[in-house]
């Protein structure tokens, strides 16, 4: 036989279905907001770079550009000695120094878009000194000249931070929007003086990639909770199978209908159960009907085979006595005298007849008690070792190994229908033959068989031999039998007919008791 693959079941393969939704949500979230702070996070770290090269660049510029200039004489570098009075500048006159700190600002931040930055001094002042600003890249209409108050104090901090230190410093503020990096540096060789850019960037979803990235996060949110949701109900639908479980675990003779759960898809199964399980009531309470109706016409027919054997039974009898009657009445006294014992000796047989109808119709009363097994054994061969020896019968007694000492029935019932089956034995078995009581333990049984070297009983006979007036003797009353059945039932056992190869064996069998 091919094994069943076995599977989970339907709650459980709803519940690791719910467990896979809910993980899965969870982590979808996590990649998404990981993946917006990665991105956002690596832009800033690019505008940082991008903007110290700016502002390196922008410092790097002036200061070869101030060298060129007339103003150079008026502003030596730092740890050089003043230069002469009398030295003749190599270049003719330039721009001052504002005009040059906005040409450079313009050359080196109209190269990257979306820069701006300037130039700026502390005074003593808490804003300081802005030398000069620019945004060549500005969308707006116009020359941008105008630093944005909104990031101002960002720029302070970042440039105080890099005065402070005399290097490079950068700081970011992360708004709604964007994000603003700005970075400030010393000017090569000009002490006070600082360099530095503003750039700004946006979320790599846009501007509304937070707004994106929390609906989702809403959606996700919602999936979740649906998924919670089905796992309460799961909860619950598990809750309705046990009870409808319970329900049909019930005994089938006790039907309770099952009450409704309130599911409309497990109700269809409750109803249907509970017109089933009515329908089943119905048929049974029918079946209970017809099989006392059986019953009662089967004990009108016993008592019709039973008052037609009884009638049988008295009727030869009731015969032969009125035809010896009729005989001696005519006869001499000699043939009275033979009437008469004929006369008894039918009145004998009809006795014997009641008196074993009588015995058969009574209830047997069992009082159990402890019998010395093999003692009582004993006293049924010896009861019956006359008559075998008269019939020329050997009759023995076979106790098997292991046989316990003591039992527990009624005595005098077992012994008379044990007496029965002797008899019996003793009228088949033919002279020179054998009858044998055996006593054997059969599990938790009391066997006790009567074996005979007979002819047996013919198999068309043996359904009906333990029934009351079937015999295959002609001196026997077919009551014998009947009295070993009901005597062996009221001791919670039976009594049945064993076939074999040769002869004859009845067995009688009761539930082993010690008390």
């Amino acid at each position: 036989m091919t094994a069943v693959p076995r599977r989970l079941s339907f709650a459980s393969q709803l519940v690791v279905f719910w467990l896979l939704v809910a993980i899965m949500c969870a982590v979808l979230i996590g990649l998404v907001w990981f993946m917006a702070q990665a991105n956002l996070g690596r832009q800033i770290g690019l505008a940082r770079q991008q903007g110290l090269a700016g502002c390196e660049t922008i410092g790097s510029r002036y200061d070869l550009s101030i060298d060129r200039t007339p103003q150079a004489a008026a502003e030596p570098r730092a740890g050089q000695a003043a230069p002469q009075p009398a030295v003749t500048p190599a270049v003719p006159p330039a721009m001052s120094n504002t005009d040059l700190m906005h040409a450079i600002l313009d050359i080196v931040l109209a190269q990257m878009d979306g820069m701006e930055g300037g130039f700026w001094r502390p005074d003593g002042t808490p804003r300081g000194s802005f030398e000069a600003y620019a945004f060549p890249t500005y969308q707006g209409s116009g020359l941008k000249r105008d630093i944005p108050d909104a990031e101002t104090p960002l720029i302070l901090r970042t440039l105080r931070a890099a005065s402070t230190s005399r290097a490079a410093a950068s700081d970011f503020v992360e708004g709604q929007q964007d994000a603003v990096i700005v970075t400030a540096c010393p000017v090569p060789h000009r002490d006070g003086l600082l360099a530095w850019t503003l750039s700004r960037v946006h979320p790599p979803l846009g501007p509304s990639g937070k707004i994106l990235v929390t609906t989702l996060a809403v959606l996700l949110a919602v999936i979740v909770g649906i998924a919670i949701a089905l796992g309460v109900l799961l909860r619950r639908w598990r809750a309705n199978l046990a009870r409808i479980e319970a329900g049909l675990s019930r005994p089938a003779d006790l039907f309770t209908p099952i009450a409704p759960t309130g599911e409309p898809d497990l109700d269809k199964i409750v109803h249907a159960f509970n017109a089933y399980g009515a329908r089943a009531t119905s048929l049974q309470q029918q079946a209970g009907e017809l099989h006392a109706q059986l019953a009662a016409a089967e004990r009108f027919s016993a008592i019709g085979r039973f008052s037609a054997q009884m009638a049988h039974e008295i009727r030869n009898p009731i015969g032969a006595m009125r035809l010896k009657a009729e005989n001696a009445l005519n006869g001499d006294v000699e043939r009275k005298q033979r009437a008469l014992g004929a006369i008894l000796e039918q009145i004998q047989r009809v006795e014997r007849q009641l008196s074993g109808l009588l015995a058969l119709t009574q209830p047997v009363r069992v009082e159990a008690h402890r019998v010395e097994l093999r003692g009582w054994l004993t006293d049924r061969v010896e009861w019956h070792h006359d008559a075998a020896a008269r019939a020329g019968i050997a009759l023995t007694l076979d106790c098997a190994d292991g046989l316990p000492a003591q039992a527990c029935f009624d005595a005098d019932q077992l012994a008379r229908a044990t007496d029965n089956l002797l008899l019996n034995a003793l009228r088949h078995a033919p002279p020179g033959g054998q009858v044998t009581l055996r006593a054997t333990r059969a599990a938790e049984a009391l066997r006790i068989e009567v074996a005979d070297d007979g002819p047996g009983v013919p198999p068309a006979e043996r359904e009906r031999i333990f029934e009351p007036f079937v015999t295959g003797h002609a001196a026997g009353s077919g009551l014998g039998l009947a009295v070993v059945r009901e005597i062996a039932a009221a001791h919670g056992g039976s009594a049945f007919y064993e076939a074999r190869e040769r002869g004859a064996c009845f067995v009688i069998e009761i539930p082993w008791r010690t008390s």
